[in-house]
């Protein structure tokens, strides 16, 4: 979305009475978090992908912080 279409929409929502600002505010918190919820499900998915390519590493909290220290 270009910059030019962000500020009509910023503008067109000023214009808004409260009670529709309340309702359009909440249809947008709801589809930010049903947009974080399927970037989420996508890491889910990779992760489980890479775990089965074994490409994923396991170990305590001794093996993770001894890990980290080597690199």
């Amino acid at each position: 979305m270009s910059n030019t279409s962000v500020n009509e929409v910023i503008n067109e929502f000023d214009q808004l009475p409260s009670a529709d600002k309340e309702y359009v505010a909440e249809i947008i918190r709801k589809q930010v978090i049903e947009l974080k919820r399927g970037k989420l499900a996508q890491r889910a998915h990779d992760a489980k992908k890479n775990f089965s390519k074994g490409l994923v590493k396991s170990g305590d909290i001794k093996e993770l912080l001894e890990d980290l220290e080597s690199d």
